[in-house]
């Protein structure tokens, strides 16, 4: 357990209340993150404050009103998971860039360029990112933050969220080591025919359709038909 002198705060705020808690950043960073660390190993004290760097403790009423609850290890465990945590300098930096990497690559595999109906690399987006001045929150789901970076670009590129409804016919000789690929995009509908072919219908983002098709036709050593049936737009 780290010394108070290294503790930070985990803050969490509903209307006129705010409630923190001293906890190891290390372990605190990696639970929020989704690793299993016992709570007691994160809390440096257990004690929940209104304010902790002056040493004012919540009262039960108020920790009751607002968590429904006075079990201090459930009040920590919120504070982790919804709260803000005061991050290492190297956390926030290493957080927020896995975060950041992450917006790009979803941004890459939704949005095609307009004019081409290309995809975009996740070079060029990034390249955006940077010209734009995008800002990450490292807390934030990628996907909610996607959408509203994707307003974002569109100011200063053209770009568009599109998804490719496609059908895919394979082989028999090939059909059963390929229905596990089909399976992985959630296919809208599949069907085995009678001669032992697959034929499966799926709704994939642009950008991930040049994957797919490598994978599949690797499979099947080229010998499938796959088909564009329709384009649709994802706002």
């Amino acid at each position: 357990m780290v010394s108070l002198d290294e503790a930070v705060i985990a803050r969490f705020k509903k209307g006129d209340y705010e409630f923190e808690i001293l906890v190891d950043p290390y372990k605190a960073y990696d639970f929020r993150r989704g690793k299993q660390i016992p709570l007691e190993d994160i809390l440096v004290t257990d004690e929940i404050f209104t304010d902790a760097k002056k040493g004012f403790r919540a009262s039960q009423e108020d920790l009751q009103k607002v968590f429904g609850t006075t079990d201090v290890f459930s009040i920590a465990r919120t504070i982790l998971l919804e709260g803000d945590i005061q991050l290492t300098t190297e956390q926030r930096r290493k957080l927020q860039e896995e975060k950041r990497k992450a917006i790009i690559n979803l941004i890459a595999k939704l949005c095609v360029d307009p004019r081409t109906d290309c995809p975009y690399t996740p070079a060029r987006i990034e390249a955006a990112f940077e010209e734009v001045g995008v800002h990450v929150d490292p807390f934030k789901d990628a996907e909610s933050q996607a959408k509203e970076i994707i307003k974002e670009l569109k100011r200063h590129i053209p770009i568009k969220v599109e998804y490719l409804k496609i059908k895919v016919v394979v082989p028999p000789q090939h059909s059963a080591k390929a229905y596990g690929l089909i399976k992985s995009y959630s296919p809208q509908k599949e069907e085995w025919r009678n001669d032992g072919s697959l034929e499966a219908l799926l709704e994939i983002p642009a950008g991930v359709f040049s994957e797919f098709s490598d994978k599949i036709n690797h499979l099947t050593h080229g010998d499938v038909q796959i088909d564009v049936v329709e384009r649709s737009s994802g706002e």
